[in-house]
């Protein structure tokens, strides 16, 4: 059974331009997946209105687009314009943007009775709790921080960052120090005379357990991990 034919548009000066698409494969290109023009567009023509099937006139076309190349217009219609959603598409957004948020969440907010770190799962069931409606198409550090004024109404939880201490053997630096270098930000930085080396990050509190896990990982647990304290 042939695909249902999507219509992406894009707005210009009062005018509409719109194409035919396969919309998995435009919403695909709209990623920035590896998807080539040709597999996206179900016809080359630059539509007005493809319901009724009016063509976008040239003179229109090279006002808007300084071409008329059918792939070349295509292209900024799908970067810059609306890319239509199935169901499933959509769901599968939301699904992965509420996965973020609950990374987001869990990584950057702690317990404050507590200081340890808030668990995804009970991130997750907290915003199920609040009932927070995730938009696919929203950043999501801005729906993090709107869902974490929501889960402070059942959920103790503060935004808090850890300042950790971390200890590598000399044995293990070479393969170790970039990995732990991105955890957060290097505050102090010290090699020692026999070669092991030592620093102080300030990461989010909620990557503490993270940090320990893959520090442990790179030095076959002869590392060591101090957190120093949770501002």
């Amino acid at each position: 059974m042939p695909k249902e034919p999507g219509i992406a548009r894009y707005h210009y000066r009062g005018e509409r331009f719109e194409i035919l698409v396969d919309p998995e494969e435009a919403w695909r290109f709209k990623r920035g997946e590896p998807v080539s023009i040709e597999k996206v567009l179900i016809t080359e023509t630059i539509y007005k209105d493809a319901r009724k099937g009016d063509k976008a006139p040239t003179s229109l076309l090279l006002k808007a687009f300084g071409t008329t190349d059918p792939y070349k217009i295509a292209e900024k219609i799908l970067k810059e314009g609306e890319v239509p959603l199935t169901a499933e598409q959509k769901r599968r957004l939301i699904e992965e943007k509420r996965r973020a948020i609950i990374s987001f969440i869990s990584r950057n907010c702690i317990d404050p009775r507590t200081n340890a770190p808030i668990p995804p799962k009970r991130v997750e069931i907290a915003l199920e709790e609040v009932k927070f409606n995730v938009d696919p198409f929203k950043d999501v550090e801005i729906q993090a921080n709107e869902a974490i004024k929501a889960l402070r109404k059942v959920l103790p939880l503060r935004v808090a960052k850890a300042i950790v201490e971390v200890h590598v053997p000399a044995a293990y630096v070479g393969r170790a120090y970039g990995p732990i270098e991105k955890f957060g930000k290097m505050l102090k930085s010290d090699w020692r005379r026999d070669g092991s080396w030592r620093c102080e990050l300030e990461i989010p509190a909620g990557a503490q357990e993270a940090l320990i896990a893959r520090v442990n990982e790179l030095t076959r647990g002869e590392g060591r991990v101090k957190i120093l304290r949770v501002i």
